[in-house]
């Protein structure tokens, strides 16, 4: 892949992942709080946010895996949904981590 295509293949997967964030959003969190599922699991797990959202993020990971290592035939739809909720998950555990910080 060329840089050129390599960039419209990244500018893409931004755009696939803000609109997603951006409409998971109101199902998600609330109006106040965008990392609120994330705090409510951690309190129901008695454990940190990063670990609760860790535990999801494994959820995908393991499922890229086993779509990896299937050598099936893998629609590309499948892969743009599992690949951004991976990178939504990182992106989301940005914030959690910059919030704490603050």
């Amino acid at each position: 892949m060329n840089s050129e295509d390599f960039k419209k293949t990244f500018e893409t997967r931004v755009a696939l992942c803000r609109d997603v964030l951006t409409k998971k959003s109101a199902e998600y969190s609330t109006e106040y709080d965008k990392l609120h599922n994330f705090k409510v699991a951690a309190a129901v797990q008695g454990c940190s946010p990063e670990r609760a959202l860790g535990g999801f993020l494994a959820k995908h990971i393991v499922s890229i895996f086993d779509m990896i290592n299937s050598g099936g035939d893998i629609k590309q739809e499948v892969w743009d949904e599992k690949i951004g909720d991976a990178l939504n998950y990182l992106f989301l555990l940005d914030a959690i981590i910059l919030e704490s910080r603050e």
